[in-house]
């Protein structure tokens, strides 16, 4: 049914009744799931005027598949974005590890464990293109989720 709902303008915020129509799902809903989803949180603005972002519609997308695609509960799907946030947040805690050990085999690199700098760098190149390769493993799920929205 995803496939079914419009794209996405590249925009920088939504109201709610655009975000309604993007997601197919009333409005009242979306108030709804802001109490249940606590990951759902729009920017609201003059008399409580909401203001969604694109990752929340994609989140909203996503809710909304769990729920009426899948099947999941209110609580199956509420348990089931946090594992998915929870999931992103080691991605990005773990990217930036690597990027740290990097900057650490970097600082090896002056020699002086008596070789040159030569391991130093072998080390730092091999830590280098483990971190790209996690890089470019983040970017291809991006591309699958936003290729699943189109």
């Amino acid at each position: 049914m995803e496939n079914l709902l419009p794209s996405i303008p590249a925009k920088r915020y939504f109201t709610i009744g655009e975000v309604g129509d993007l997601c197919g799902v009333k409005p009242h809903v979306l108030r709804y799931w802001e109490q249940e989803f606590t990951q759902l949180r729009p920017m609201k603005r003059r008399g409580n005027r909401r203001y969604y972002q694109h990752h929340e519609v994609l989140m909203i997308r996503r809710i909304r598949d769990l729920l009426y695609d899948q099947g999941f509960t209110i609580s199956g799907a509420r348990n089931k974005m946090q594992e998915l946030m929870d999931g992103e947040r080691d991605k990005k805690r773990n990217g930036e590890l690597l990027l740290e050990g990097v900057d650490g085999l970097d600082a090896m690199g002056e020699g002086a464990d008596g070789t040159g700098g030569k391991h130093a760098l072998t080390a730092s190149t091999a830590a280098q293109s483990h971190a790209l390769e996690a890089f470019r493993q983040e970017l291809l799920a991006i591309r699958t989720l936003l290729d699943a929205d189109a």
